[in-house]
C-alpha cells in the first residue's frame, strides 16, 4: 500500500512538473486585431505554443476598454491596445508593460467628419464635436486642430459612446464627429458628409499593439517567441494574394461583422506591418519617441497620467532610441527583440 501511495505521489509530481505554463491573451474587434481571433480558430496560436511547450488561451472581449482594464487588473498576461491607451491605462496605473508587437498604425481609419459638402477642418470652429472623450479620437481631433491653428478651446467636445455615434450624427443637432472604422465608413456612406481630417495626416501616431506584462515576458521569453511566431504566420496568410489570403481576410471580415469588401476597405486605411522588418523600421526610429512625447503631453493635459503626475514626463517610456520621461518610473517599453528574431528567422 505504501509503495502504491509513493508511485501515485510520484505520478502527480511528474504531472505537475510536466504541465505547460499557461498564459491568457485578450483582444477586441478592430481591423488590426482580427488576426488574433483567426489565429486562435485556425490553430496557429496553439501550434506555436506547442513549439515552445506552453499553453496560450486567446480570448475575445467585446468591450475594448474593459479588455484593457482586465489586463491591468491581472486577469490577462497580454492584450491588444493602442499606444495611447497602453500609456494612459496600464502604465498610468503602475502596470509595467511591453509592446511586444507593433502590428500596424491607423492610416485613415480614424477621422473627423463634418456635415455638409465641400467643408474643411477650419469650418469646425465653434461647433460641438461628438466623440469618445479621452480616446484616440480625442487625440486625433487635437492634432487636427493644431494643423489649422486652433485648439480644443475653439470647439466643444461632447462625450458620446461609440455605439451611439452613428445615430447621433443622424440628428439635426450633431454636426461634427470624430470616430474610427467601421463607424467612420458608415457615416461617410451617408450623403452630404465630408471627412476633413484623418489619421493618414499624422502617420505612425495611432499604433495598434500587442502588449505583454514586462515581468511575465522576462520570466517567460518563450511566450514572446510563440506570440510573435504565430503573428507573422498569420500575417503571411493574411497578405497572400491568392485563395489563402482571400479566405483569411473573408473570415476576419465576417468575424468583425462585415464581409470581405468591408474588411478590405478598412485594411486600405490601415498600414499593416505584414513583415517584421516593417514594424522594426518604426520601432527603431527616432520618430517613435517623438510620437510618444506628443501622446504623453496630450495625456497629461487631460489628466490621464494619474493624480501623482506633475508633468508629461512622469511615466518613463523606453524605446531603442532611449527613454522619454522618468527613467526611474519606466512603465511602457517598446522592445524589438522578438520582432527582430522573426526578421532573422530565429523563431
Amino acid at each position: 500500500m505504501k509503495r502504491i501511495t509513493i508511485i501515485l505521489l510520484s505520478l502527480v509530481l511528474y504531472s505537475n512538473a510536466a504541465a505547460a505554463d499557461s498564459f491568457k491573451v485578450c483582444w477586441s474587434i478592430y481591423v488590426g486585431w482580427m488576426p488574433w481571433g483567426y489565429g486562435e480558430e485556425q490553430g496557429i496560436v496553439d501550434k506555436w505554443a506547442d513549439k515552445y511547450g506552453i499553453e496560450i488561451d486567446v480570448v475575445q472581449i467585446n468591450d475594448y476598454i474593459e479588455s484593457i482594464n482586465q489586463y491591468s487588473a491581472g486577469q490577462f498576461d497580454a492584450c491588444t491596445m493602442t499606444n495611447m491607451d497602453a500609456l494612459t491605462i496600464p502604465a498610468a496605473g503602475g502596470v509595467d508593460s511591453t509592446a511586444l508587437i507593433v502590428g500596424d498604425f491607423s492610416d485613415g481609419n480614424d477621422g473627423v467628419i463634418l456635415k455638409g459638402e465641400d467643408k474643411t477642418l477650419s469650418d469646425i470652429r465653434g461647433q460641438r464635436v461628438n466623440l469618445v472623450e479621452l480616446s484616440v479620437s480625442h487625440y486625433l481631433l487635437a492634432r487636427g486642430l493644431e494643423t489649422v491653428g486652433m485648439t480644443e478651446r475653439d470647439v466643444r467636445v461632447v462625450n458620446t459612446a461609440d455605439a451611439d455615434l452613428v445615430a447621433a450624427f443622424g440628428t439635426r443637432d450633431v454636426t461634427a464627429v470624430t470616430t474610427w472604422n467601421p463607424l467612420l465608413n458608415e457615416i461617410l456612406s451617408q450623403p452630404n458628409n465630408t471627412k476633413v481630417f484623418d489619421s493618414s495626416q499624422i502617420p505612425g501616431e495611432i499604433m495598434d499593439l500587442l502588449v505583454v506584462k514586462t515581468d511575465v515576458l522576462e520570466q517567460h521569453p518563450e511566450l514572446g517567441k510563440a506570440l510573435v511566431g504565430a503573428w507573422y504566420e498569420i500575417m503571411s496568410r493574411m497578405s497572400d494574394e491568392g485563395e489563402v489570403g482571400i479566405a483569411a481576410r473573408t473570415a476576419m471580415g465576417e468575424a468583425s461583422g462585415t464581409d470581405l469588401a468591408g474588411y478590405e476597405a478598412q485594411l486600405a486605411a490601415t498600414r499593416m506591418f505584414y513583415q517584421p522588418e516593417e514594424a522594426l523600421e518604426l520601432v527603431n526610429s527616432k520618430d517613435l519617441l517623438e510620437t510618444m512625447q506628443r501622446v504623453a503631453e496630450f495625456s497629461f493635459e487631460h489628466g490621464l497620467l494619474g493624480e501623482g503626475a506633475a508633468n508629461a514626463r512622469f511615466i518613463g517610456i523606453e524605446a531603442p532610441q532611449g527613454v522619454y520621461g522618468n527613467t526611474n518610473n519606466i512603465k511602457l517599453r517598446f522592445n524589438p527583440t522578438f520582432m527582430q528574431m522573426a526578421a532573422d528567422g530565429q523563431l
